[in-house]
């Protein structure tokens, strides 16, 4: 019986689920006390204003399972009968709803009260809101396209007068329907369509939350992003804004003659990048492959080829931690540009963002951002206007603790370790273990200088033992020519004058590989075609990267970078389905 339990062997009549015998029994067995109340009911004298009702509003006591029960039972009568069928083919839309409120919403078009006779048009999308004003008027709310009309159905304007209100009794809150009738405008002067038929398209089986309060609950909205996109206009505005923030990129990168590219998602070095890889396994080969950190090394590759401006936005999987900034695949757009270094990058950094926020705002170069949600008090003046404020990694932290650093080409050795362990301690800057200097210095900058990042602003100054594939700095030993962007105190691009020296790349890559010998499992491994690649000529080249999340996040006013991402990673729900196998897809709903 256990077995049988678990793995949901009987069909339930009603909903088409696969469910235990114990469950189905139990519903059985509500339904059979559901009938009879509503035999009992159905038997007692109907008082006349109730029978002016439609049965909807009686709905909004009904559980979440109650409602999903009765609805679910509904529409598979409908289904046996086809009257009408639920699910149709085809319904053919004439109009958007934008487009309709464009046409017929302009004042003096239609006039209050009045209609536009021998004029049809068809309309499809989502009711939100039903109102019945006695049996023979009903009100819906019509959603589609981040906007809304409403449908005025009355008795006399339909095709079928004598079954309106048993052909309306079908049509629920987040129904799909399909509308066919003639433009017009209430007493009120509410733009409306007064239909002469209403298609049900498909059903909704289950509950919307009450237009009153909506869908507020973060877990619901970022498991069932869907239920969050028919509920919340603000979710839809910011994913608008996301598809323009990435239209803009490419338009921008397009138009000063790079090539986009694609690059392998799985390779068997994780290189590019500082980071924890995802591991995955390739059946036929048998062979362990690590799914891609950063498109980087590919795409200087194809630099050597002769592609002197070449761009990747695309998805990077790093085996991270999740919080409010980090999610563990995200997206990414690099670019590589032959023939160009750090300081061009930099003024072509700054031209991106600031005409991309002159996009976005319509001409502004200011933004607000609420670092503690947009309710909060707290609220940073963002200034995107060129240029940026700059700040030197080693000046900047001399300035603020009050002390001199080793020679910057001796950041590399134990004694500029012990230096930095000190400050750390001496600053209660915790760095947890392997405490090498890179990751020691990093905290120090987490610390002290991306604080002072509140609009956007460059760090500069990087001492090469922090940035393996970066080239050393022209003019001033032990540093390296790259920058770091930064706003609200967050990463958000990343920079290099490239390094293209064979000899210098090789030893870089076995520096990687001692502090990864020392427990990094966030630093590189060798990757030896990289490094023949470059033996072969890499020009003078400027590289740059990009997290397309966290820079919507700063441009739609989100601290979460779950709000960004359509489908953010999730712990799974424990359940008896996924805890008894392996946890799938469908584990995180």
């Amino acid at each position: 019986m256990a077995s049988e339990a678990a793995a949901g062997t009987h069909k339930d009549p009603v909903t088409g689920e696969m469910i235990s015998k114990t469950e189905l029994k139990r519903r059985e067995k509500a339904r059979k006390i559901e009938a009879a109340k509503a035999e009992k009911a159905a038997a007692a004298p109907q008082k006349a204003p109730a029978a002016a009702k439609s049965s909807a509003p009686d709905e909004e006591d009904l559980s979440p399972n109650q409602y999903y029960e009765i609805r679910s039972r509904h529409i598979q009568k409908l289904k046996e009968t086809k009257n009408p069928n639920p699910y149709p083919h085809k319904f053919e839309v004439s109009i958007s709803i934008t487009d309709f409120i464009q046409k017929y919403g302009p004042e003096g078009k239609i006039k209050a009260g009045e209609k536009l006779d021998g004029i049809t048009e068809c309309l499809a999308g989502r009711i939100h809101n039903v109102r019945a004003s006695g049996q023979n008027l009903r009100f819906y709310d019509l959603h589609g396209e981040g906007t809304k009309v409403q449908i005025m159905a009355n008795k006399q304007d339909a095709k079928d007068p004598d079954n309106f209100v048993a052909n309306h009794e079908h049509f629920r809150r987040g129904d799909i329907v399909g509308v066919i009738g003639t433009p017009s405008r209430t007493k009120k002067g509410e733009l409306s369509i007064a239909p002469s038929e209403m298609i049900l398209l498909a059903p909704n089986l289950h509950q919307l939350p009450s237009a009153h309060f909506g869908l507020k609950d973060q877990e619901t909205r970022y498991r069932k992003r869907y239920l969050d996109l028919i509920m919340n206009d603000d979710t839809r505005r910011i994913f608008i804004t996301r598809s323009r923030v990435i239209n803009y990129v490419r338009r921008f990168l397009d138009n000063l003659g790079f090539l986009e590219v694609e690059t392998p998602m799985m390779s068997m070095i994780a290189g590019g990048a500082t980071a924890k890889p995802f591991v995955t396994h390739h059946n036929d080969l048998d062979l362990d492959l690590y799914l891609r950190i950063a498109p980087e090394l590919y795409l200087k590759e194809l630099i050597v080829g002769g592609l002197d401006r070449v761009y990747e936005i695309g998805r990077v999987f790093r085996n991270e931690g999740i919080d409010l900034t980090h999610n563990p695949e995200f997206t990414i757009c690099e670019f590589y540009m032959a023939y160009a270094d750090m300081y061009d990058i930099m003024d072509l950094t700054e031209s991106l963002v600031e005409g991309m926020v002159k996009y976005l705002t319509g001409g502004k170069t200011t933004l607000e951002y609420h670092p503690e949600g947009k309710g909060s008090d707290k609220v940073y003046q963002l200034e995107f206007k060129r240029p940026w404020p700059r700040y030197d990694m080693i000046g900047t932290l001399e300035e603020k603790l009050g002390v001199k650093f080793p020679p910057s080409d001796t950041l590399h050795t134990d004694e500029a370790n012990k230096f930095l362990r000190d400050l750390c301690q001496k600053h209660n800057v915790e760095c947890s273990e392997p405490r090498t200097n890179a990751r020691l210095l990093d905290k120090l900058v987490g610390e002290f200088i991306e604080p002072l990042c509140i609009s956007p602003a460059f760090i500069v100054g990087h001492p090469q033992v922090m940035s393996p594939l970066a080239k050393y700095h022209r003019s001033r030993p032990g540093l390296c020519e790259r920058f770091e962007g930064f706003m609200c105190g967050k990463e958000f691009c990343n920079a290099y004058t490239e390094l293209n020296d064979p000899f210098e790349q090789r030893l870089r890559f076995e520096e990687q590989l001692r502090q990864k010998e020392q427990g990094d499992d966030e630093a590189q491994g060798i990757d030896e075609t990289f490094v023949d690649a470059l033996e072969h000529g890499l020009p003078p080249t400027g590289g740059w990267g990009i997290g397309i999340d966290r820079l919507v996040m700063f441009l739609t006013d989100s601290t979460n970078i779950k709000e960004v991402l359509l489908f953010p990673a999730m712990k799974p729900i424990e359940t008896g389905a996924n805890t008894t196998g392996a946890v799938g897809p469908g584990g995180q709903v």
